[in-house]
């Protein structure tokens, strides 16, 4: 008891005082009345919206990076991180306290995962931000439509010289760096534990996107977000685009269900606190 309340007293002689902290209760697997509520819809809008201009302005990017690389005049493969991981700062910052700033079916699916959303608004998200970037990779090719059917669309495919099986790889880790760095911006008992620390959510998430993205770029031009890969295969339309689509699918799923496992069960030992739970309970 004395040591608990020098601990207190510690605490307030630094400016700071730890919150209560809670586990919130799970998502509920279906939750019907959520199609009765006004801010589902507006989140589907935020995450399509998000989607949309995030396909864009990277898409774009990425054509006026292979456009202008003959001419020295290319923002490169370090401009086209700083696109990407820029642009997922800046949605997140924006839709999060709408929709919570998803932008990427893995998210979506690892959160649904960690029990954070029900299937409904998983299922829905996922198909807005589908759309989303299928929408925003169709306004770059109608603003650049000789330079994007010439430079590839900004379509992934997996390059020369890297197999399949490499690809797969360079998606799942890539994509487990990111949904681990969700999980962990955005864990409840990190803003408690450390709420005399402010800690920008979208940044750390932006900064995964950017560090995978120069990792990665060469190897499959960087998914990690379902949405992302199948919106500019849907509008550039070749053959090839379409032969490694189920890798930018697999592979980011398969990531985001390891991050949410790691964090989860492992990290935050939901698993064994739920037996802890079981054992000392009389009645059970």
């Amino acid at each position: 008891m004395a040591k608990e309340g020098g601990k207190e007293m510690q605490e307030q002689q630094q400016g700071f005082v730890a919150k209560d902290y809670k586990d919130p209760p799970p998502a509920p697997l279906v939750d019907i009345n959520e199609f009765k509520l006004w801010s589902f819809y507006r989140a589907l809008i935020a995450e399509f919206i998000a989607t949309l201009l995030f396909l864009y302005i990277t898409i774009a990017t990425v054509i006026g990076h292979s456009r202008n690389k003959a001419d020295c005049g290319s923002v490169g493969v370090l401009g086209i991180a700083w696109s990407f991981g820029g642009m997922i700062f800046v949605l997140v910052y924006c839709t999060a306290g709408i929709s919570g700033g998803h932008i990427n079916p893995a998210v979506t699916f690892g959160l649904f995962l960690a029990r954070k959303v029900s299937l409904p608004r998983a299922v829905m998200y996922m198909i807005a931000q589908c759309l989303g970037a299928i929408c925003g990779a169709g306004l770059v090719k109608a603003f650049q439509k000789p330079y994007y059917d010439r430079y590839g669309g900004g379509a992934n495919v997996v390059a020369h010289g890297y197999t399949k099986g490499v690809g797969l790889a360079a998606e799942i880790i890539g994509t487990f760096v990111l949904v681990y760095t969700v999980f962990s911006a955005t864990d409840p008992k990190r803003s408690a534990r450390d709420s005399h620390v402010p800690v920008l959510a979208p940044l750390p998430i932006g900064f995964a996107v950017f560090m995978v993205h120069l990792a990665t770029i060469p190897i499959t031009g960087t998914g990690i977000n379902p949405a992302r890969s199948f919106g500019a295969a849907v509008i550039y339309g070749h053959k090839h685009s379409w032969d490694d689509q189920w890798i930018f699918w697999v592979g980011p799923m398969v990531g985001a269900a390891a991050a949410a496992a790691y964090h989860q069960h492992i990290l935050r030992a939901t698993a064994i606190k739920a037996l802890g739970s079981f054992r000392s309970n009389p009645q059970v």
